[in-house]
């Protein structure tokens, strides 16, 4: 397992250090700079002999940088999973402080009984409802009350 804080800090720093391509893109990225963090990212897909890498990296948005925006813009989307912070969250002392709505795993269905993934549905229809500080305390709340996972997911109903 590696973990990376953040890929946003490698780009600008191979952006400062990379051969000069000449060709310049928003915020001041040069072209080239995004080669390496690519390759070091897609490693956890290349791994010798059926192994396996895991690469948990975290990325900086909302900092009013044209530069971050275009580096996070290029890697959105090519893990296996998002987890999407909330500042509301940790000022109003929610833990964990994660979007629901925003966050979750790409082929969740691959990784769970149909019945169970039915049930995750219902789960995140009824927390896109709600703001993201209430669907995150409904949620621990909830999942205090079980056991497991899918004793939790079991005591809802399919409404």
């Amino acid at each position: 397992v590696i973990f990376l804080d953040s890929i946003t800090r490698l780009a600008r720093a191979w952006n400062s250090e990379c051969p000069q391509s000449g060709k310049i893109l928003s915020g001041g990225l040069d072209a080239n700079a995004l080669q390496r963090p690519k390759r070091f990212f897609g490693s956890a897909r290349k791994v010798e002999e059926g192994g396996s890498l895991t690469i948990i990296a975290t990325a900086l948005v909302d900092t009013g940088s044209k530069m971050d925006e275009v580096i996070f813009e290029e890697f959105k989307g090519t893990g296996n999973n998002e987890i999407v912070l909330d500042r509301r969250l940790v000022d109003k002392r929610v833990w964990p402080a994660i979007d629901i709505n925003r966050s979750g795993t790409r082929r969740e269905e691959m990784l769970m009984p149909e019945d169970e993934y039915r049930r995750v549905c219902v789960l995140r229809r009824v927390l896109h409802d709600m703001n993201p500080p209430d669907a995150m305390e409904l949620l621990v709340n909830r999942l205090h009350k079980t056991q497991t996972n899918a004793e939790f997911l079991m005591s809802m109903s399919m409404k």
